[in-house]
């Protein structure tokens, strides 16, 4: 099927007009790069993220750091990062019960209603994985949505057409349509942030390290000896999407 569409897309001229589009995108938001980081090279870079599960609490500081760093909308279904919590019973490992009020900006409310001492109870934070192979950038009709030569994943809001493609492709559930521009919106890996040498605002404000980001292109980056150490997961691998999202601790129950 993949070959099939690819064929027809060289065929009919389409795909000269997609890849055109996309280093167009791409042009438009590195134009503001240099003033922001003079001695930023993107092909120095491949970034990714490692997500601790053992480490999280859901205190929702990520949450709420990304909403005020990145004027994420305050409307339901409106957010570039939130932490579900997973009760599983093990008499019952496959239904577990998963909830995130408000993406979990406020937390977590208290357990009342079942025997907490039986349920294993954890917190997965989410964000867009920033794939390598982005099943959003794969249908996006103008080239809005590029990757950018660092590998990450980004919306070119003066292109975007808020045709939904890639909120429906994406199989994480890592998209939205801004209320306010009607355009997509995601994660960014705060761009703007490492792009400057800093880190995203998620990650800093995490008070226990669940959230790192990586460079995967240096070599001094503690991520390897991560790697090296510590058996990680991406979700839904079977998508086989590339992510650059790594999970230590992650239970196969998650969705």
């Amino acid at each position: 099927m993949e070959v099939n569409r690819r064929a027809f897309l060289v065929d009919s001229g389409w795909w000269l007009l997609l890849t055109g589009a996309a280093a167009l995108a791409w042009q438009h938001v590195e134009a503001g790069t240099p003033e922001a980081a003079p001695n930023y090279t993107t092909t120095d870079h491949w970034w990714a993220m490692i997500l601790d599960i053992e480490k999280c609490i859901g205190c929702g500081n990520c949450v709420r750091a990304c909403t005020l760093e990145n004027d994420v909308p305050r409307e339901p279904g409106c957010y570039r990062t939130w932490v579900e919590r997973y009760q599983v019973d093990p008499a019952d490992r496959e239904h577990p019960r998963v909830d995130s009020p408000d993406g979990a900006s406020e937390g977590f409310p208290e357990i009342t209603d079942r025997p907490v001492d039986r349920l294993k109870i954890f917190f997965v934070p989410k964000l867009c994985n920033h794939c390598a192979h982005s099943p959003c950038v794969q249908v996006c009709p103008i080239g809005a949505t590029f990757e950018s030569p660092d590998g990450v994943v980004l919306v070119d809001t003066a292109r975007c057409l808020g045709c939904r493609y890639c909120v429906q492709a994406c199989p994480y559930g890592c998209r939205f349509i801004n209320p306010r521009t009607h355009t997509a919106e995601k994660c960014t890996l705060c761009y703007h942030r490492i792009t400057r040498g800093l880190t995203t605002a998620c990650c800093e404000a995490c008070p226990t390290g669940a959230r790192q980001l990586a460079d995967l292109k240096n070599p001094d980056d503690p991520i390897h000896e991560f790697l090296r150490t510590h058996t990680v997961n991406v979700l839904k691998p079977q998508m086989a999407t590339g992510s650059k999202a790594y999970y230590n601790g992650l239970d196969g129950v998650v969705r």
